[in-house]
């Protein structure tokens, strides 16, 4: 599978592509084109997310106020709980997201 090639056409909402899933993993594709969270959307996930944006660019705000630009091979590692949103993304961005979760020791 091209993770950057066939994009789905005429995107009204992101589109998500689950490329793997095991154990406390899950590993997505997801490319937007334009959109932004919601005017008051935060994510507040319970799971560990690491993206990396293959192509493109965008803007993550958290609830702190920090802003952060990324473009084309920036990664960032967002623990679980930690308050974000999208502000931005051009068209098209293309991120890889690998949700995670702690196993137990």
């Amino acid at each position: 599978m091209n993770l950057l090639h066939p994009l789905p056409e005429k995107l009204t909402e992101e589109a998500f592509t689950e490329l793997l899933r095991h154990d406390a993993v899950r590993i997505e594709r997801i490319v937007s084109n334009g959109h932004a969270s919601p005017d008051g959307f935060w994510y507040d996930q319970d799971e560990n997310e690491w993206v990396l944006l293959l192509e493109g660019e965008a803007g993550i705000e958290f609830a702190d106020g920090e802003r952060v630009h990324l473009t084309r091979g920036d990664a960032l590692n967002l623990p679980a709980h930690t308050r974000h949103r999208v502000t931005y993304t051009s068209r098209p961005a293309i991120w890889l997201a690998v949700f995670y979760r702690h196993r137990p020791s």
